[in-house]
């Protein structure tokens, strides 16, 4: 494998327009690896330093529909009054101090009308190599998705996810999965103390215009406090989170980087085994662990080994 400097040397004798058989001979390697090299650099995409990793929240109006009553119920799609909006939106950059936010209007809210304030958090996840968001997969994205379709809007470009929510759940046996339940039991920012007749304020069901106005700043306000909830839970519970989107792949370093922070301080302990193979396994500073990606096993320790059916 060419290291680091030896690629820099070869990129600059290639850039100062040096033959691959000039270069291989100064450097006194094979040409195949000068070629090789050439090659990677051609189609490598340059990385950033670190990723754009958005944190958001969402908050949404409720729809108003004709029921016949308290019980159990049915209501189809002709008995809706007036459908459901984006109220309110919430993000931030990882570790940025800033808390970027927007709520729409009174007159907005009573008319469903959440056009105003979807090109900011469009903007964002367009702009985003990963979001994350508790519940995000379920209920934010799927939310988001459909009112930029009807508002007309393309697909914002690719992005990873992250559900603290779903990695809650796939690892601990929490006795609640909610984001306030988990960092009240964490000690980590909780969400600020609110009850249903805050949405209907905000919906214009209250006492008056200033009350709806009122309304809609507290609603920004818990709204942002849940963006700040969620950072901190999602650091809580990064190291123990499986598949996590690999960081190293956005990181423009040659050192061995840790997937789940980005981080290169990792101290290589142990074995990971799978059924064919056997992995060096390390722990990140940030308390992640992981395994290199080729097997440690030599061909004829290999040649020996068996494995049961599949299921």
């Amino acid at each position: 494998m060419i290291g680091a400097e030896r690629a820099k040397q070869i990129k600059a004798l290639i850039d100062a327009d040096l033959t691959v058989r000039q270069i291989a001979d100064l450097l006194k390697i094979q040409e195949d690896s000068v070629r090789r090299y050439a090659r990677v650099a051609e189609e490598k995409p340059h990385r950033p330093l670190a990723p754009k990793i958005l944190l958001f929240d969402i908050e949404t109006l409720p729809m108003e529909i004709f029921v016949w009553g308290l019980f159990k119920q049915h209501p189809t799609y002709e008995q809706v009054i007036k459908e459901w909006c984006v109220l309110s939106w919430a993000a931030k950059w990882l570790y940025d101090s800033e808390i970027m936010s927007n709520v729409i209007s009174p007159g907005s809210a009573i008319q469903r009308n959440d056009q105003a304030i979807l090109r900011g958090i469009w903007d964002l996840l367009n702009e985003a190599d990963i979001v994350i968001a508790h519940n995000g997969e379920r209920f934010d994205l799927r939310k988001l998705n459909a009112r930029f379709k009807i508002a007309g809007f393309n697909p914002p470009m690719p992005y990873q996810t992250i559900d603290t929510l779903k990695h809650s759940r796939k690892v601990f046996g929490f006795s609640s999965h909610k984001l306030d339940a988990l960092n009240g039991m964490l000690d980590k920012t909780q969400k600020l103390k609110t009850e249903y007749r805050l949405w209907k304020r905000c919906a214009g069901v209250g006492d008056g215009p200033e009350d709806q106005a009122k309304a809609l700043e507290e609603m920004v306000t818990y709204n942002r406090q849940d963006v700040v909830a969620l950072e901190e839970l999602y650091l809580e519970l990064r190291p123990w989170m499986r598949s996590h989107p690999n960081l190293g792949l956005y990181v423009d370093t040659d050192n061995e980087t840790c997937p789940n922070c980005g981080g290169t301080n990792v101290e290589w302990r142990g074995w990971y085994y799978t059924p064919m193979g056997r992995y060096k396994a390390f722990r990140c500073e940030c308390g992640a662990i992981g395994r290199q990606r080729t097997s440690n096993l030599k061909r004829y320790e290999t040649e020996g080994l068996l494995r049961s059916v599949a299921r």
